[in-house]
């Protein structure tokens, strides 16, 4: 959804949005019974109070104080309609307590009810009539103990602060409903960023990997196109020309079936010719980081390497080999360890770690696309990558990679 589409749904949609209690439940949870049973005992007990000041006044006869008691009760029983009727039952309720007290403390739970499940247009309407009717009932049935006046004003504060108390409970559940709906598309944006950055990791790979082919291919055609216009050239010459067009020619594969492995989705399938460098092939790989200098020890702890997937295997000697790279040019001289641990059914891992150079040396500048592309093989072979300085100003990656049991 763009910007452009959210900003036109937002007035509708988020400006009153619907809260849960809006609309009734079929089945009520032991939270409603809990809020319903309170207010029905709150409602009781005003009424109660009310009652029992009209039983005091001895002007009252019984039959009145009788009539009282029954609609008092009938308007707290009313209370359990309140959340499917909410608009009506305030209405009513309002006229009622126009000749009846005891109702005042029903009356008061269904405004505020009102106000919480109902926007503000009907809380409005009804708490208008409200407020209008407020002086009536002590008009009707004035109260000896209290003025006419002091009873109004109280009426009226009354109904204003159960109405703001309401409105303000729900303004409250608008803003958290709000807040978790922006929590919602701030998730989606961040995977939708995050299959944006391994989309570009993806591409930079390829368009990485496609230097290197047209590097590889460029020099097999000079070399091809020099035999073609040199039929007569010495023996030696045509046998070395050969010799580099048939390791180009295999190189060039070997990198098309690596950028075909790494841009290989999750849920492609995994069959056909491998590439050669596997598990197995690790000790070459370290050895010949050892040929070029590079002190390196090795903690391989896999009992049998050959029986690794070909998948997770190659991801494991690629991930060795870039490490192995970048401590050669980012950390010269210093003792890189290699650590690669698991096997059937719990998984691969591997660990490489080098300290800080403590000579001084000439910087490689690197582009850190070898990370990013570990980062992203590991993820595509169902694993994860995670890489970063360590606390002595050395570096160190780990990765695991799945390894179905047999």
């Amino acid at each position: 959804m763009t910007r452009t589409e959210y900003r036109w749904l937002l007035p509708s949609a988020m400006a009153d949005p619907e809260l849960p209690g809006d609309r009734p439940r079929t089945r009520r949870t032991v939270r409603d019974w809990a809020v319903d049973i309170t207010a029905f005992l709150c409602a009781a007990g005003i009424g109660l109070l009310a009652l029992t000041a009209i039983d005091a006044d001895d002007t009252t006869a019984d039959v009145f104080v009788l009539v009282d008691s029954v609609i008092g009760a009938a308007a707290c029983c009313a209370l359990w309609l309140r959340r499917r009727w909410p608009v009506g039952l305030a209405a009513v309720l309002t006229v009622v307590c126009i000749v009846e007290p005891v109702a005042a403390g029903a009356l008061m739970v269904a405004l505020f009810s009102l106000a919480v499940h109902r926007p503000f247009k009907p809380v409005a309407i009804v708490g208008a009539g409200a407020l209008i009717s407020a002086p009536l009932q002590p008009l009707l049935r004035p109260d000896p103990s209290t003025g006419f006046l002091a009873s109004v004003i109280f009426g009226i504060l009354l109904i204003l602060l159960v109405l703001s108390w309401g409105m303000v409970v729900r303004s409250r559940r608008q803003l958290v409903l709000t807040l978790r709906e922006r929590a919602r598309r701030a998730e989606a944006e961040a995977e939708l960023r995050a299959e944006q950055a391994q989309r570009l990791a993806r591409e930079a790979i390829a368009r990485e990997m496609h230097d290197v082919l047209a590097h590889r291919l460029t020099l097999l055609s000079v070399h091809a196109g020099a035999l073609e216009f040199r039929p007569d050239a010495p023996a030696a010459e045509i046998g070395r020309a050969a010799g580099v067009i048939r390791d180009s020619a295999h190189e060039a594969l070997q990198d098309l079936r690596e950028i075909i492995g790494v841009l290989r989705g999750p849920g492609d399938t995994d069959e056909g010719d491998r590439p050669q460098p596997t598990l197995a092939t690790l000790d070459a790989l370290v050895a010949e980081s050892r040929l070029a200098g590079m002190k390196v020890v090795v903690d391989n702890r896999v009992a049998d390497p050959r029986g690794a997937p070909a998948a997770t295997g190659r991801t494991v000697y690629r991930i060795a080999q870039e490490c192995l790279t970048n401590a050669r040019k980012h950390a010269p001289g210093t003792e890189v360890s290699l650590t690669v641990t698991g096997g059937p059914g719990e998984g691969l891992a591997i660990e490489v770690e080098n300290p800080a150079p403590t000579e001084p040396f000439e910087r490689v500048p690197g582009s850190g696309q070898g990370l990013i592309g570990l980062t992203e093989r590991a993820t595509l072979a169902g694993g994860g990558l995670v890489h970063g300085p360590t606390e002595d100003g050395g570096f160190a990656v780990r990765a695991r990679l799945p390894w179905p049991a047999a």
